[in-house]
């Protein structure tokens, strides 16, 4: 349930503590199973999103407590400027009941507000995160695929 509460905040390190708790908790469970055990690497990811010129980190917050968060970066493209974002959960047990589209809005309007045009993401296609970007109006580029290789 969405409460009257909640509001977007503009987040850095000084709020890595329960970054690291928010993020660790949504990403080691399904569906994303991934393996943050490692407390160094895990630091230097959140540096590397949190801690660099042109970071731009949101919170979700309901009265105090981090609920939603946003991690990401300004890019500057020929089309506009965009907010790519690299990272973006909501606290498990309140995903399902509007959180995460209000978060969207709030940070359309705040990035709208700095000038920024665009909003870029990446997400696996066989999550449930694809279908919620779908519902809040993104879609898929149609030429736009990604490469990774294991060296």
């Amino acid at each position: 349930m969405i409460s009257m509460s909640m509001r977007l905040k503009p987040i850095g390190l000084s709020e890595k503590e329960s970054v690291k708790a928010l993020f660790t908790s949504v990403f080691t469970s399904e569906p994303w199973n991934d393996d943050w055990s490692d407390e160094t690497q895990l630091d230097l990811y959140l540096c590397d999103l949190m801690d660099q010129n042109n970071s731009l980190t949101y919170g979700l917050f309901d009265d105090d407590e981090l609920i939603g968060l946003s991690m990401g970066h300004i890019r500057h493209w020929y089309s506009g400027t965009e907010y790519f974002i690299d990272e973006f959960c909501i606290r498990t047990d309140r995903q399902g009941q509007g959180a995460g589209t209000l978060f969207l809005a709030e940070i359309e309007k705040a990035i709208k507000a700095l000038g920024l045009t665009h909003i870029f993401l990446q997400t696996e296609n066989d999550v449930p995160a694809f279908d919620f970007y779908r519902k809040n109006g993104f879609y898929q580029l149609p030429h736009h695929v990604g490469f990774a290789k294991k060296i």
